[in-house]
This record gives C-alpha cells, sequence and structure tokens, in this order.
C-alpha cells in the first residue's frame, strides 16, 4: 500500500476534471487527477455552446485546443418539415462569446488531458476509485490501478468529475430520481461523403421527427459526423425489435426527409451506441470535503448541448472555491456553489420540458420572427443562463409556456 498526500484529488480526467484541476494547478494548489479509462476514448457530448470558452480561457486551455481545429460552430438549425429556424450566437442578448466548438470529444478530451499533463499536473489514467472515507473534510480514497495495486490518496477536498462513472454518488448514496421523462438516444459517426459544401454542409442541426423524436448531425471538421436519434425511451426501443442498434439507427434516418440523401447509404465507423434513460441527478451537489461537478451530479438532454457547458461551469466554480476555502476564506457552499448551480440548471430544465411539450417548438418556428425575443433566447442556447438582465431567463417557468400558449390562441382565432 503506498500513500500520496495532495491537496485536491479530482477524479475523472473530462472537461470538467481538467478545468477544475488546470485552474488549481495555475493557483499553486497540489492537485492529483484519476481517470478510470484510457485516453483517447469515444463519448458522447460532441457539441459545445459558447460558454465554455470563457471557462476554457480561464482554465488556460483555450490556446491548446485551439490548434486542434476543430470545426467553428457560430449557431445551430432546427428543421421541422420545411421549416428552419436558425439561432447565430453572434445575434445574442447577453454578453459573450460569439462561437465555439463541434468536437470528436476522443481527441479533444485527449487535447485537454495532454495540456494539462504538459502543466506538470498528475494524471494517471487506468486507475478506478473503490473507496472513500471522511475523516471530516478531508478524505482517504483507495485507488486500484491498471496494473492492480492498491494506493491511498490523502486529500483535503475532493472534485468528483467522474461523469456517468458517477463515482461519489454510487459510494455515497447520492443519487435521485431525474425530473424528466425517460429519454434514450442511439449515435454513431459516420464519413459524410455527401456532405454540402460550405456552411450547409457544416452547421450542426436538429432535425424533428416528431414532437419528442429527433435527430442530431455534428459535422467535424476531420471530415466525420456525428449522427444521433434521441426520443422517449419506448419510441428509441422501437426502432429495432431485435434491439439492433445500427437497424435502430438506420431506420431513424430513414424518417428524415432532410437527411435521407446524405447519410441513408452512409456506413457507421463503429456500430452504434445506445444510451438508455440518460437523465440523472442526485440528493446534494456538495458535502463537506466534496463537490459533485458535470455529469457525476446533473445530466439533462441534449437538445440544447448544456452537458459540458454545465460540466466546465461548476469544475470551474468548485476549484475557485476551494482555492479560496484553502487560502483560509469561510465558504457558503449552499449559496455560492448549490444554489448558483441549481439556478442554471433550472432554466435549462425549463427549456428541455418545453421543447418536449412542443412550446418552445412553437416559438422557435412561429411567423413572422420575433427577433427581440428571438435575440434572448439564442442567449440561453449559448449558455448563459445566469444573466438575470434576460426575462427568458428571469421568468424562464411561465414565460415560454405562456407565450406559446398566446401564440396557439392567435393561430386558431
Amino acid at each position: 500500500m503506498t500513500m500520496e498526500f495532495v491537496d485536491v484529488l479530482v477524479i475523472g480526467a473530462g472537461p470538467s476534471g481538467c478545468v477544475s484541476s488546470s485552474y488549481l494547478h495555475n493557483n499553486g494548489i497540489k492537485v492529483k487527477v484519476v481517470e478510470k479509462t484510457r485516453f483517447p476514448r469515444l463519448v458522447v457530448g460532441e457539441s459545445l455552446i459558447p460558454r465554455v470558452m470563457d471557462h476554457f480561457a480561464e482554465a488556460g486551455l483555450l490556446e491548446a485546443l485551439d490548434t486542434m481545429n476543430f470545426e467553428k460552430k457560430l449557431g445551430a438549425r432546427f428543421i421541422r418539415g420545411k421549416e428552419i429556424c436558425l439561432f447565430d450566437f453572434s445575434n445574442k442578448f447577453s454578453e459573450g462569446w460569439d462561437w465555439t466548438w463541434q468536437v470528436p470529444r476522443a481527441d479533444f478530451d485527449n487535447a485537454m488531458a495532454q495540456e494539462i499533463i504538459r502543466k506538470g499536473i498528475d494524471l494517471e489514467f487506468e486507475s478506478e476509485v473503490t473507496a472513500v472515507k471522511f475523516e471530516g473534510s478531508d478524505s482517504i480514497t483507495t485507488i486500484k490501478t491498471k496494473d492492480g495495486q492498491i494506493k491511498e490518496v490523502h486529500a483535503k477536498f475532493i472534485i468528483d468529475s467522474s461523469g456517468y462513472g458517477r463515482v461519489l454518488p454510487r459510494l455515497l448514496d447520492l443519487d435521485a430520481p431525474s425530473k424528466l421523462d425517460p429519454h434514450s438516444s442511439i449515435f454513431a459517426h459516420v464519413k459524410d461523403v455527401n456532405r454540402p459544401e460550405g456552411e450547409e454542409g457544416t452547421l450542426i442541426s436538429f432535425d424533428i421527427l416528431e414532437k419528442e423524436v429527433w435527430l442530431w448531425v455534428i459535422p467535424f471538421s476531420n471530415g466525420n459526423t456525428s449522427i444521433g436519434v434521441v426520443g422517449s425511451t419506448a419510441f428509441v426501443n422501437a426502432l429495432s425489435e431485435t434491439n439492433n442498434t445500427t437497424e435502430a439507427l438506420k431506420n431513424a434516418i430513414q424518417l428524415s426527409d432532410f437527411y435521407i440523401n446524405r447519410f441513408g447509404d452512409v456506413p457507421f465507423l463503429f456500430e452504434p451506441i445506445k444510451l438508455e434513460n440518460y437523465s440523472r441527478a442526485v440528493k446534494q451537489l456538495y458535502g463537506d470535503g466534496f463537490a459533485l461537478t458535470g455529469n457525476s451530479s446533473e445530466f439533462l438532454d441534449p437538445v440544447f448541448s448544456s452537458g459540458v457547458a454545465f460540466a466546465t461551469e461548476s469544475g470551474m466554480l468548485s476549484a475557485k472555491l476551494i482555492h479560496r476555502q484553502l487560502n483560509g476564506e469561510q465558504i457558503d457552499w449552499e449559496v455560492e456553489f448549490s444554489q448558483y448551480m441549481k439556478s442554471g440548471i433550472a432554466v435549462f430544465t425549463t427549456y428541455v420540458k418545453e421543447w418536449y411539450t412542443g412550446n418552445l417548438q412553437t416559438l422557435f418556428f412561429h411567423q413572422p420572427e420575433n427577433p427581440d425575443v428571438k435575440q434572448k433566447i439564442c442567449a440561453v442556447l449559448a449558455g448563459y443562463v445566469w444573466d438575470q438582465d434576460n426575462p427568458f431567463v428571469k421568468k424562464h417557468d411561465n414565460l415560454i409556456k405562456n407565450m406559446a400558449h398566446l401564440l396557439n390562441f392567435e393561430k386558431t382565432s
């Protein structure tokens, strides 16, 4: 049994773990990162939103990521039959970044991981957390390495950025039922041999097949494209009677008048992956000596690409609070971390729910467009969900519903 002593142990080397560990390291905190898998590794979450760029810049990771020449994401397109709704991130209500990236996560996450290693951060791949014991806010974490050795890491604080591994929620019984209806997805990558020239070929798109069923299409700069179907778990399961994911995703593509010619006969680069009942929640976001970030805490839905943004937001915020706490400040984790994160999560939760009720789709596709409404919704889709000057943030719980009902009433009158 070997023992290591650090200030902060970060579990997971995805976007949240890299952002938090890089910020802490840059501010003189001794940090260790343990990652269960070997990089590069395939993972979903390939569409980013502009808010993440603030975090990458503040963590000192932006320059390394920029050299990778990922596909720039300037906005998003929503398709419903012959109706098109385009959002341009440069035309939004809130101040902030006007673009971000569309990324193969294997390359993206590996680029961040290699950059924090270059910075001098101790990142240990293929090491699994098997137990955690707290003594007050201090912790002793038992880790099994890839060659079977057991070690203990003593830390003053733990950031759980383990994503769907959900290490601390499992070990500390923190899981809770999601407030969202059960949805599932199936996705794969293709060599985009029929990609149109210019922006038409690279624009990220969401094609609505039914009110609660849609395709994502995320083109990458390497010539590949991610394509996935999302819907109720019952619908997704019914796409193949034999639970064959290749058959299911092919059947979903056949339902798309917009994309059937581009992708209908293109083979998948790997067997499509199914994510069933993917929404997650927890009883609490923090405790004495630990914080949960990214998908280890809450995951909503891929429809507005909020996953990585919440991961980096919570990762950066937890790192800042830990830095202050280790320097002797009293931190109110309930107010400064939990309530803050929950307020942003609540906004996106409303948007996800109202997407599947159809109310938000009513606002998206209403003609003529209302430029003011569109700018304010665009700011939310860009991830600026803490801007209380935006009424579509401040009054999110009723504004979308009321406006959609009014538009529907006018249409039928």
